[in-house]
């Protein structure tokens, strides 16, 4: 299915999901990133003004912050933008230090508390964002920006977003950007994981005989390492 399809796909299903559970509509986290916009543009195209987009900083950079804006403004999309940096502080006086990625991982979970909570107010599904170029490795925190209800994008790599994007008309500055969750300054999706979507579309794909040595391996790391991130928590069964 090529972008122009998807753009027409993927909005009949969000519309369906959302109406199918008897809700109103959705709310999505707006990061500045490709992956979101195109989420919120394509919930746009299915569900109109149904639709709300939440600026969550969190101790943020400026330049993510300017790039979120820029999506709702382009977008037209009603929105709220609600600091949680005082929580996140607060919390780093209370809790015992840890490390530097156990301190990260705090900021995307209470942005998944403040969507839930917005989308509890007004009869709203959490709309993710993740792809499958995050997803399958799984590279996403988990009860973090991998707490959601829907998730649109997750059948495509990253590759693929950002054809959608442009089908879209989402801003070249926002396709462009090098993508990144903004756990601390400078930090990068691609850098954080040693490999990047290209090798790991590859990889997914069955070609990894095209991967430099150690790729595969990197990337069958990554896998192995979030696993549990994916599958159904255990439970345990009594006999008898």
């Amino acid at each position: 299915m090529d972008a122009c399809e998807l753009a027409r796909e993927i909005p009949r299903w969000i519309k369906a999901q959302v109406e199918g559970v008897g809700m109103k509509g959705v709310v999505v986290g707006i990061s500045g990133g490709v992956d979101s916009a195109v989420a919120a543009a394509l919930a746009q195209r299915g569900l109109g003004d149904a639709v709300l987009g939440l600026i969550l900083p969190c101790q943020s950079q400026a330049g993510d912050l300017e790039r979120a804006q820029r999506v709702v403004d382009h977008l037209g999309l009603v929105h709220r933008s609600l600091d949680l940096s005082p929580v996140y502080d607060l919390l780093r006086e209370i809790l015992p230090e840890s490390t530097q990625m156990a301190w990260a991982n705090i900021k995307p979970r209470l942005r998944m508390v403040a969507l839930y909570h917005m989308a509890a107010k007004q009869s709203c599904l959490v709309l993710g964002t993740g792809n499958r170029s995050e997803l399958d490795p799984p590279y996403f925190t988990q009860y973090g920006d991998g707490g959601v209800d829907l998730l649109p994008l997750a059948a495509l790599f990253k590759s693929q977003v950002q054809e959608l994007a442009e089908e879209l008309g989402i801003p070249r500055e926002i396709i462009d950007v090098p993508p990144s969750a903004g756990l601390w300054p400078g930090q990068t999706d691609e850098g954080e994981m040693g490999v990047t979507y290209a090798e790991i579309e590859e990889f997914l794909s069955g070609r990894e005989d095209s991967l430099a040595p150690g790729v595969s391996a990197r990337i069958r790391e990554l896998i192995n390492a979030g696993r549990h991130k994916s599958e159904p928590v255990p439970v345990f069964k009594p006999r008898g």
